[in-house]
């Protein structure tokens, strides 16, 4: 017949989890506590968990005399052999101790002892159950607030949705099924701390992976991601099958797939675009649907130079800045959005500063267009080996165009100041008058 101890063990297994062999371990912990609280921590004695009696068993050893003084360590020979009738003066009995005299200290520090342990095992056990899910998304039950943060439970444990990581003007009540990414797990000393996000990325990355098959069966691949939560969002995707469009695929039947993830999202737009090898397709790309005319890349500084048509200078840009900045995030280059009647005032006026230093005409100043050096600012900036490559120019003769150039610029900025002196006073003037 099975105890009731044992049940209880049983079930404490089923509800938290926890193996039964640390309940039995914690028990035993527990009743050793108990006996040294109440004999002293010097006892000697073994404690051990009888599964056929389903009972605590506690064994305590004393030394065979010939005749005892000190009954918490010793006993008496004729009392041996009454248990053991071979004992010998010397030996170390095993006497089955009665626990149930413990009395109500012992009871109670086993009791606490027996709680810690609990508590330990259950923050193990949903340690271990999470360590290996950090990138899943996961659904809670919000079940109080803490702060601003949202406390989920979720089932076995509960997790924080810190206010930072919550979609902006989203609100919940008690109650409500709150959906996340799993972010982080953090061990505490109160136990492990669940950190769900809904702004990350990565949660944009994983919703798609659930809508979209081809993503979880590899087909598809989610190569970058950038988001403005509850606002905009941008991915990149790529198909390994030519037969197989990833921007479709990501967009489903009549926008299915797409608007399931919108409406997690509680509405936030999403641009789906092709992802390309080539950084200046990709960026062209991620700032769809703007139209491009030129991409200048700088690979030292990882920056590029988009040039759009004059109407499509805001579309490229965005509503303050959001598309230039999502598309930057999403390619991980810095851009630069410029209209096309820029740029080319731009290209005049750099020409023109070209043709300001000695020695600089036409056909110079085109050569050093084309490699690159495109205004007196580019020729101060520049290295002299790579000025002395251009045909016709010495290393000394590049070392003084730099110099040169230098001078120019500084010039520049000087006037540029006296400029905005002679407005200040002009300004100043006006209002004292």
């Amino acid at each position: 017949m099975i105890s009731d101890l044992l049940r209880t063990i049983e079930q404490i297994q089923r509800d938290k989890g926890i193996d039964s062999k640390v309940l039995i371990e914690a028990l035993e912990e527990a009743v050793s506590s108990a006996v040294k609280k109440k004999f002293g921590p010097d006892y000697e004695l073994e404690v051990s968990f009888n599964r056929e009696m389903g009972e605590i068993e506690v064994f305590e050893f004393k030394e065979v005399v010939e005749g005892a003084t000190d009954e918490r360590f010793q006993v008496s020979l004729e009392e041996a052999r009454k248990l053991d009738p071979e004992s010998e003066i010397g030996d170390s009995l095993g006497m089955k101790m009665d626990i149930d005299t413990l009395g109500r200290i012992a009871a109670q520090s086993a009791k606490q002892v027996i709680m810690q342990r609990l508590r330990e095992a259950e923050r193990d056990a949903v340690y271990e159950d999470f360590k290996d899910r950090k990138g899943e998304i996961i659904n809670g039950i919000v079940q109080r607030f803490d702060r601003g943060s949202i406390i989920a439970n979720l089932g076995k444990a509960e997790a924080e949705l810190p206010l930072k990581e919550q979609i902006p003007k989203e609100t919940y009540t008690q109650g409500d099924r709150v959906r996340a990414y799993i972010y982080d797990l953090r061990p505490f000393s109160k136990g492990p701390q669940i950190i769900l996000s809904r702004t990350h990325p990565n949660f944009l990355s994983a919703l798609f992976e659930n809508e979209v098959p081809e993503i979880s069966e590899g087909i598809v691949t989610i190569m970058q991601a950038a988001r403005e939560p509850g606002s905009r969002a941008k991915i990149a995707v790529a198909s390994k099958d030519r037969d197989v469009d990833p921007v479709g695929a990501c967009v489903g039947m009549k926008g299915s797939r797409v608007q399931a993830v919108v409406q997690e999202l509680r509405g936030e737009k999403i641009d789906i675009i092709p992802w390309d090898p080539d950084p200046a397709k990709f960026v062209c790309n991620g700032l769809a649907p703007a139209e491009i005319l030129r991409v200048v890349v700088d690979e030292e500084n990882r920056s590029m130079e988009v040039v759009v048509p004059d109407d499509q200078l805001s579309l490229a840009i965005g509503k303050r800045g959001q598309n230039v900045r999502l598309a930057s995030r999403l390619t991980n280059w810095k851009l630069d959005v410029v209209s096309e009647s820029e740029y080319n005032k731009a290209l005049r006026e750099g020409y023109k500063s070209l043709l300001q230093l000695s020695g600089v005409g036409e056909k110079l100043a085109t050569a050093f267009y084309e490699m690159g050096f495109r205004s007196a600012e580019d020729i101060a900036k520049a290295e002299a080996a790579d000025l002395a490559s251009v045909k016709g120019i010495s290393e000394r003769k590049a070392v003084d165009l730099i110099q040169e150039a230098a001078s120019y610029m500084k010039s520049l900025d000087l006037d540029k100041e006296k400029t905005w002196d002679e407005e200040k006073e002009e300004l100043s003037g006006g209002l004292n008058e």
